[in-house]
């Protein structure tokens, strides 16, 4: 039976939250990884491989380096829009730093306007200041700013003359779905302690701010630290062994805020060799390769990945584990030998083909398809089944790139080919449109076109109607912002377009570039790849 958490609150009955991450999942199979394969690392390290949570190594200044250039896509919880965006100016060095990031970007701090005091603070811009003076051991840890729960409930403590059990009270109605108005209705009460404490009111008032903003959601810092733990994990494996940490991600999903496409592009963009899925190597999930195509990678080998069976669309395991028993015992000696042994039935080794898994046992993936459908393919009942003789083939026209990854990404959702831009740059009209490396090195307000996949769609409830849009190309990520008065003009082209030209003007702050758009238009030259973008509203 399901009890609502508000009920059980209301009857005192003890509520525990039990979180099911699936970075925890993909951290594990890492660490196994990295136990059974113990791959090269990509850069210098004492420790390389890891067998458990406490043995990776604290406090390495090169993680953090890669988390302060917002160089974490696939990182736990610092791989959003904002999170990256956050990095460059936080510029996290120790794991408290991290304890920071995880708890500041949430509703409670934003809507609290806590952010840009604590940032301004952080880099000296800003006093650290406390309204009351005892609250300094309250709030040290966090530069004057309550960025948790429980400091929260000190404060009230502190500077409002509240009980223990009344600050409790507090967290139960910080944490109810209509805490915004319980909190509004005990400011009296909040306002009227401090003034016994000799508060100003217009500091009192700052302080009752701080708390309402909590009533949008913010963290304990008991969780925030644990998540922090996973944070640095993830960002370690991802620092000195990128193909390992990928491999991981992909046989984890579906888990967080970039699809499967996306990983492997990041991937490939730090040195890892992406093989595409193939029966003739391929598991049914993703595996390390050596040097050697369909061996596992050898001890001290820098590792390939090998996409797996499980991206082809609509595959069930238990064909594509019969692929892998049936290559067990002995190599695949072609088509026929594959239905004949795997059992496969025509629409799985049409599909097979669609999706360019054949690539070894047939020239391209048209000869591929023409030779599934030709070859009967093991209908139940047909007493042929896989020794039909082949039509002979005809003489089909090669397909185009563009083709290619297109119907990669219709079969599997990613291409190990490239990018869908790369293979569309040279329509771009005359070379104006920016690459999002380009990107990085424009000036503040300059001018600027920028195209891509759209891989993300966010419009927050704190960010008053902004929609951000993240746009990628075969170089990187390019983030935009559309204000709401755009958005409203573009919204059936921002919202349905898988691809989009964006015109508008750098916003640079520090390392941190946008793109604030003035129009957007679909991009007329892309494949049908279908919308990948992840929408959060």
């Amino acid at each position: 039976m399901q009890w609502d958490k508000d009920d059980l609150a209301e009857l005192d009955l003890l509520k525990v939250d039990l979180l099911g991450l699936g970075m925890l999942t993909a951290i594990s199979r890492g660490l196994a990884a990295l136990a059974a394969h113990r791959p090269a690392p990509a850069a210098p390290t004492q420790v390389p491989h890891p067998d458990s949570l406490a043995t990776i190594p604290a406090e390495d200044p090169a993680v953090y380096d890669m988390l302060c250039r917002a160089d974490s896509i696939g990182v736990f919880q610092v791989e959003s829009r904002a999170q990256m965006g956050l990095a460059p100016r936080l510029k996290p060095r120790r794991f408290y730093d991290l304890v920071i990031s995880v708890a500041i970007i949430r509703p409670g701090p934003i809507q609290g306007g806590m952010v840009h005091p604590y940032l301004r603070r952080r880099d000296g811009i800003e006093e650290v200041h406390y309204p009351y003076p005892p609250l300094e051991p309250v709030l040290a840890r966090t530069l004057g700013v309550p960025l948790f729960q429980e400091q929260a409930m000190r404060l009230a403590v502190v500077a409002a003359g509240f009980t223990p059990g009344e600050a409790d009270e507090l967290r139960r109605v910080m944490t109810h779905r209509r805490s915004h108005e319980k909190l509004a209705a005990m400011k009296a009460r909040i306002v009227d302690g401090m003034a016994a404490k000799g508060i100003p009111e217009a500091d009192a008032e700052q302080i009752h701010r701080q708390l309402l903003g909590f009533s949008g959601y913010g963290f304990p810092e008991s969780h925030a630290a644990s998540f922090a733990l996973l944070v640095y994990a993830s960002a370690w494996l991802r620092r000195y062994h990128p193909a390992v940490f990928t491999c991981a991600l992909l046989n984890s999903q579906p888990m967080g805020f970039y699809a499967p496409h996306t990983l492997v592009e990041d991937a490939k963009r730090h040195g890892v060799e992406v093989r595409g899925v193939d029966v003739a190597a391929s598991g049914w999930e993703s595996t390390l390769e050596g040097a050697e195509h369909g061996r596992p990678a050898e001890p001290g080998e820098a590792p390939a990945i090998r996409v797996g069976l499980h991206v082809v669309r609509g595959l069930p395991r238990a064909v594509g584990e019969a692929i892998v028993a049936a290559r067990r015992e002995a190599p695949l000696e072609g088509l026929g030998d594959l239905v004949r042994r795997a059992g496969l039935s025509r629409p799985w080794l049409v599909r097979l083909a669609e999706a360019g898994a054949l690539g070894s046992m047939a020239r391209d993936r048209r000869s591929a398809l023409w030779r599934s459908l030709a070859l009967g393919a093991g209908e139940p009942g047909d007493l042929f089944a896989g020794v039909t003789p082949v039509e002979p083939e005809p003489e089909l026209p090669e397909a185009s790139a563009v083709e290619e990854v297109s119907a990669d990404f219709a079969t599997a959702g990613l291409s190990v080919r490239g990018h869908p831009m790369a293979v569309m740059r040279g329509g771009l009209a005359g070379g104006r449109v920016r690459t999002a490396r380009e990107l990085l090195r424009l000036p503040d307000r300059a001018p600027v076109e920028v195209a891509g996949l759209v891989i993300v769609r966010q419009r927050p409830e704190t960010a008053h109607g902004i929609l951000f849009v993240s746009l990628e190309d075969e170089t990187g990520i390019a983030n935009l912002v559309v204000m709401p008065d755009v958005y409203e003009r573009f919204r059936p082209v921002v919202r349905g377009a898988p691809f989009l030209v964006a015109r508008g003007q750098v916003e640079r702050t520090g390392a941190v570039v946008n793109v604030k758009v003035e129009s957007v238009a679909p991009l007329a030259l892309a494949p049908p790849v279908g919308d990948r973008a992840r929408s959060f509203h």
